[in-house]
Order: C-alpha cells, then sequence, then structure tokens
C-alpha cells in the first residue's frame, strides 16, 4: 500500500510536530486517534490538562486492581479452575498461583494460552519437550498443546487467552525483523535427559478446556511421550530481559513501538527498561491519549513505574475505551523538569479492540479510590 503525501489541517496554537516543541500557553497536548496508535490522529492543545476532572459519576471510570490480594481465590493445581479477572469474547485475562507439582496434563481447546511468569520458576513440560521458566518468562501455548508445570519456587502467573485465536509476532517494519527482539531469542522445549526421565508408564489424566468446559481423559501412561518431532508450530519463550526496546532520544514513542505479541483483536506491549528522550523539546511521559476503539490493560510487574502514582508491582491498571487518560500530575511535571534520565519499569500491556468487562474476582481487589488519583487539590476541593 501506497502512503501518499498529506498535509493535515491545522488550527490556532500548536505544536509543529506530535510530542515536540509544545507551546508554553498549551503545553497538555492530547491525541486523538482511531485503530489504537495506528490510524488518524489530531492532537489538541489545552491550558488544562484533560485529567483534571473534579468529579466522576457513572461505570466507564479509570480502575485499578491489586492482584497482590488475591490468595486461595486464585490457589489451584489447574489453570481452568481461574476465574476471569476481565474478559470479552476473543480475550480471558486471569492470574493463577501454584504451588505444587501439577498431578496431570491440561489443555485449551478453546485458544492460544499466554503464561506471563511474576514470580518465581519451574520445569515446564508439553508435548514438544521441557523448557525452565522463571520470573520474566513470556511462554506462548499454541491451542491444543498438552502441557504441565512442576514449581521449583512457588509461582505466580499471569494468563492471557486469545480465545479462538492464535498468538504471532508484530509487524515490525521498517526497522526490520531483527528489531525489538530477534526471533533468535525465541526459546523452544527440548526433548532432552529431564523430558526422557519423566516418561512412565503410570496413569495420567488430561484436562481439556473447551466452551468453558472441561473434560478428562486418562491413560494408563504418560502421554507426552514424545521422542522426537520435526516443524514449525511449537511452544516459545521470550524473557522481557531479552527484549530491546526501540528509542528516540527526540520523540516519545507510542505504545504500539513496543508490540511483542498480537492477535487479530489484541495487542501485548511490553514496557522495559529504557533511556527517557534527551531532547530539550521531546515530550519524555506518555501523552495524554483519547484511544476510542481499544481497552487498555497494564499489568506492572517490577520497577519504578513512573507514569503512575501509588502503584506497585502486581497491580493492574484498566483504562475503558472513551475517556481522555495519561500520567499522573506528578509524573507529568517530573517530565517537565527532566527529573529522570532512565525509566526502570517493567510491565505488561494489553490492548483490545472488544470492550472488556470486570469480573467479580476483579472488583473484590479494586481501589475505588483510583479515578481521584489524577486530581490536583485545585480542582479535588482539597
Amino acid at each position: 500500500m501506497r502512503n501518499w503525501i498529506s498535509f493535515p489541517h491545522r488550527e490556532g496554537t500548536h505544536s509543529r510536530q506530535a510530542h515536540a516543541d509544545l507551546p508554553e500557553q498549551a503545553i497538555y497536548e492530547r491525541e486523538l486517534g482511531r485503530s489504537g496508535f495506528f490510524g488518524p490522529a489530531t492532537h489538541m492543545h489545552h491550558k488544562h490538562a484533560p485529567t483534571d476532572w473534579s468529579n466522576w459519576e457513572g461505570p466507564l471510570r479509570p480502575r485499578a486492581f491489586d492482584l497482590n490480594e488475591l490468595q486461595e481465590e486464585v490457589n489451584s493445581l489447574s489453570p481452568w479452575v481461574m476465574p476471569d479477572i476481565l474478559s470479552n469474547p476473543h480475550c480471558r485475562y486471569r492470574i493463577w498461583r501454584l504451588h505444587e507439582p501439577m498431578p496431570f496434563l491440561v489443555r485449551n481447546a478453546d485458544g492460544d494460552e499466554l503464561l506471563f511468569i511474576h514470580e518465581g520458576g519451574g520445569e515446564f513440560y508439553c508435548d514438544y519437550g521441557h523448557l525452565t521458566v522463571k520470573d520474566g518468562d513470556y511462554v506462548v501455548i499454541p491451542r491444543g498443546t498438552m502441557w504441565r508445570i512442576e514449581p521449583t519456587a512457588p509461582l505466580l502467573i499471569l494468563m492471557i487467552e486469545a480465545t479462538d485465536d492464535s498468538y504471532q509476532l508484530p509487524d515490525k517494519g521498517l526497522v526490520g525483523n531483527h528489531a525489538i527482539f530477534d526471533p533468535a531469542a525465541l526459546d523452544v522445549p527440548a526433548i532432552n535427559e529431564r523430558f526422557l526421565a519423566q516418561q512412565d508408564e503410570n496413569p495420567w489424566s488430561l484436562q481439556i478446556k473447551r466452551h468453558n468446559q472441561v473434560s478428562v481423559v486418562t491413560w494408563p501412561f504418560n502421554p507426552l511421550d514424545a521422542q522426537g518431532w520435526h516443524g514449525d508450530l511449537c511452544v516459545v519463550r521470550l524473557n522481557w530481559r531479552d527484549i530491546r526496546p526501540l528509542m528516540s532520544h527526540r520523540y516519545h514513542l507510542p505504545p504500539s513501538a513496543h508490540s511483542t505479541f498480537v492477535t487479530s483483536r489484541f495487542v501485548i506491549c511490553t514496557f522495559v527498561p529504557r533511556p527517557i528522550e534527551s531532547d530539550p523539546g521531546a515530550l519524555r511521559v506518555p501523552f495524554y491519549h483519547s484511544n476510542d476503539d481499544f481497552d487498555e490493560v497494564l499489568f506492572y510487574h517490577a520497577g519504578d513505574f513512573f507514569s503512575r502514582d501509588n502503584i506497585e508491582r502486581g497491580m493492574v491498571t484498566f483504562h475503558p475505551a472513551g475517556f481522555t487518560h495519561g500520567p499522573h500530575p506528578k509524573a507529568f511535571a517530573a517530565g517537565l523538569a527532566h527529573a529522570k534520565t532512565f525509566t526502570d519499569e517493567v510491565a505488561v500491556m494489553l490492548d483490545t479492540r472488544d470492550a472488556l468487562a470486570v469480573g467479580q474476582i476483579g472488583e473484590k481487589v479494586e481501589n475505588l479510590q483510583y479515578v481521584s488519583s489524577w486530581q490536583r487539590p485545585e480542582t479535588s476541593g482539597k
């Protein structure tokens, strides 16, 4: 497809380019975009921060959930009994605690599964062989794969199901296939001594999830008995430490530049430590934006989350489509002052084209004051 030269319309006081050299009398830039950060967009310039609301009524609001408070509710040997924190017809977002070796196998017949290892580690066995997993690992499990985990340290796992869909790598466009992470950094299971040693002639069962119902199949032997394989469909592992983020010292890149995995209805992005923009005119924090086609979810894994106040590791923020959001006031002020030169945050972002519903277990650990966390004293009346 050819990209013809176009000249966006301009009105009033505005910057020459987006996210840079903002006019002093209108430093609050707001991006109104379509199709996430891939479609047409307009950049508004305001004299007040778009998030300086003084009151909020109704269900459409920014929300935050502290998943650290979920203990026994998400502790199970089977991932299929985990309740949804967020969900839509194309995605299920869950958390799972696993402390003991799984005594059975599982298979997702509803879609691909993505595991993000937030805490702990273990030995992962599947049709294709064996992988050792640790904190910070993504494990992409193709639909129909048999698998189980033996923890070596208590595991806390974020699970994101691509319902009736599959995970693929993003189109990296002009920067080439080896940018962000080289596909050579993807690890695959091995038919190794550990995998062969777990094969036995004892009865094993398989829990198959289909249409969110579980069927159980039993064999008089371990069905993970592969002796070898060849092909290009298998489980893959990627650790965030192998991601080398795109950077620009003169321009704050949108979240889409940090895409890690994509499906037809949502995208997974990973924010990892990087230098902060150093050009005097560059915006140094996430810009205010109205992303009206996607719901946005952030899981905070590690570090100092520089665009948010009072957010700790293991927490989730949820910004539904339909309102403007952006950095908290302290973060915006720190960006103007160039108070930090490097970010040390690690976070997993989910952007969905379809509206997400909050499950009861999410509402149980919601911070209801999160909607007020953008307020300044002059707007809150304090």
